[in-house]
């Protein structure tokens, strides 16, 4: 099977949702900072996301440029979508509690060779450059966020199996965006995610209306970009490119969750970190232009 020629652009767009992901990290740690808990602000980011894409789907209405979610099955599908996307939101918010973004950043990233072992169960086909690139973002992660040992404390743990939910989510939204509307799966899971993150927040929370106000700036910059743009793209740009490249693609958000805490954080980076990022980028290369080089195909 040839590549799709607009594959690479959607691969370029998936690049994108790694850079605001990575950026989110930092909005997060500001809105736990100012006192706004993990559920309360997981509800409050994607009610914001959902929101948002109540224009888009009124306007594609009035264009008819979407025909519907699909049969009862897809939407059962974006349903299961959502719930795999407010455990791993949860558990990822709730774990770095426990633990140091450190660990946390690079358990999460274990998906990278999650989503492909899955993936291979479920059918799809894997070039070896893949494989490869999987091993150097790996390493690279490892340089970037281990810093002190690995230590399976309770927030690693929790953020473990938060890593199994993001694979989950993944690899669910990359069979139904392929059979259904994409921007109307997006809204399904992120609903979802934010009625159940409400539900949790009303039963385990408190939130000050002052913490509120203080976190405000963080909850609108993760429910808009990182939600309602960088998932959404996710679902799109899923259509097009299979689920292993794409979750390595997206695991650049380390990278920039480095850079951003510099800029923004001013947390410095090692020669340790910027030689773990040197690796995800290579890794990322490599499986964007050895296939290309080979002209071959990964599906």
């Amino acid at each position: 099977m040839s590549l799709p020629r607009n594959r690479h652009i959607f691969e370029s767009l998936l690049l994108l949702v790694a850079m605001i992901w990575g950026s989110t990290f930092v909005a997060q740690q500001i809105g736990m900072a100012r006192g706004i808990g993990p559920m309360t602000f997981n509800a409050l980011r994607f009610t914001l996301g959902s929101l948002s894409l109540i224009p888009v789907m009124l306007w594609r209405a009035r264009r008819s440029a979407a025909t519907g979610p699909g049969s009862p099955w897809l939407l059962r599908g974006a349903l299961l979508a959502g719930l795999f996307l407010f455990a791993g939101a949860t558990l990822q918010q709730i774990g770095l509690q426990y633990t140091s973004s450190a660990n946390a950043g690079f358990i999460t990233g274990l998906y990278l060779v999650l989503v492909p072992l899955l993936g291979m169960g479920l059918g799809h086909r894997t070039d070896k450059s893949l494989w490869v690139g999987v091993v150097l973002a790996l390493a690279g992660l490892y340089l970037l966020s281990i810093t002190r040992g690995f230590h399976m404390k309770k927030g690693d743990a929790l953020v473990l199996v938060g890593a199994l939910m993001w694979t989950g989510q993944i690899l669910v939204i990359d069979y139904v965006a392929a059979r259904g509307d994409a921007v109307k799966i997006a809204f399904v899971q992120f609903a979802l995610c934010s009625l159940l993150s409400a539900v949790a927040a009303l039963a385990l929370e408190t939130s000050t209306l002052a913490q509120l106000r203080a976190g405000a700036g963080a909850v609108i910059y993760a429910g808009l970009l990182s939600v309602g743009v960088a998932f959404t793209l996710q679902v799109v740009c899923q259509k097009r490119c299979p689920p292993g490249p794409a979750a390595l693609i997206m695991s650049m958000e380390a990278v920039f969750a480095a850079l951003s805490g510099w800029l923004v954080l001013h947390q410095t980076l090692t020669l340790r970190a910027l030689a773990g990022c040197a690796l995800i980028l290579s890794g990322a290369l490599v499986v964007q232009l050895v296939p290309l080089a080979g002209k071959g195909a990964v599906s």
